[in-house]
């Protein structure tokens, strides 16, 4: 089934605009969430806002929003002035330059849309990607939505354009501020940790070969307790030890040296027992 847009665009270079369209690149599965019950009754309870001054129920119809700029000082807003505030919408999404693809880290990556071509914009599309696929380079570029201007970053994907939205530099916090230490990485320690690299690589991401296991087992569990059973507390898994670093290494690679053989073991079992299927099926047809 063909995606639908959320919206329209035109992104824009020098004097070159291309008409594009906005589609979803995620189609995030909620986790699972519990509402709040009176545990005499189970019945839903709902949210109130209280004013601790006056000690009463404020209704929505008697509520401000506001900004504390000290501490417990507030200055209030209405609707109108923050619709003035906000940055105006615009379907314009306007490249500022272009820049090598591997210089933004991830770490500034946010959400993310596909960018399809809209009516008049297909040779113009198309340009653009293969332009962007010679040269190696990814567009940073400025878009207005919800009341906020985005930094976004505009990449040839496998099969058309991406606009990833980026974070702020203000909004990324430095990796300088987290205590890293510094230890001396010895020789064969090195050797055997590439080696357990290797073991485990791969040459391509395969997203599909992983789940949510979390939500998958709450569900499972879910489905136990709207049945009538009871739900047991999982047995807790033991606690890491500290011990030698090279000892660990070997380990792990013994232990995937064991579980790659396991399952060469297992995939040759179906082929020993073809045989026996065979010869039963002759005895049938002798009774026959």
């Amino acid at each position: 089934m063909a995606a639908r847009p959320l919206g329209s665009g035109t992104i824009s270079f020098g004097m070159v605009s291309i008409p594009v369209k906005l589609y979803s690149a995620a189609e995030s599965k909620a986790a699972v969430s519990f509402n709040m019950l009176h545990a005499k009754c189970k019945s839903r309870l709902k949210q109130q806002y209280i004013c601790p001054k006056d000690d009463e129920i404020v209704p929505r119809d008697q509520m401000v929003k506001g900004y504390e700029f000290a501490k417990d000082q507030y200055v209030s807003f209405t609707e109108e002035e923050l619709k003035a505030m906000a940055q105006e919408s615009e379907r314009a999404i306007e490249i500022t330059e272009f820049v090598p693809a591997e210089q933004v880290d991830p770490i500034y990556f946010d959400g993310a849309y596909y960018l399809g071509p809209d009516k008049g914009g297909d040779k113009a599309y198309h340009l653009l990607i293969e332009a962007m696929r010679q040269t190696g380079r990814s567009a940073l570029a400025k878009w207005a939505a919800r009341g906020k201007q985005y930094l976004v970053l505009i990449r040839a994907g496998k099969g058309g354009l991406v606009m990833q939205q980026l974070l702020y530099a203000d909004e990324v916090r430095p990796i300088s501020e987290v205590p890293v230490g510094d230890s001396e990485v010895k020789d064969g320690e090195l050797k055997l940790a590439i080696q357990l690299v290797n073991q485990i690589a791969s040459d391509e991401f395969r997203p599909q070969d992983y789940e949510d296991d979390v939500r998958k087992r709450m569900q499972q569990a879910i489905q136990r307790k709207v049945e009538g059973q009871e739900i047991t507390a999982a047995a807790e898994p033991p606690k890491a030890q500290i011990i030698d670093l090279m000892e660990a290494l070997k380990a792990s690679l013994a232990r995937k040296a064991e579980a790659k053989q396991a399952s060469a073991e297992e995939a040759r079992r179906p082929a020993r027992q073809a045989p026996r299927a065979a010869s039963q099926t002759r005895v049938k047809a002798s009774k026959g």
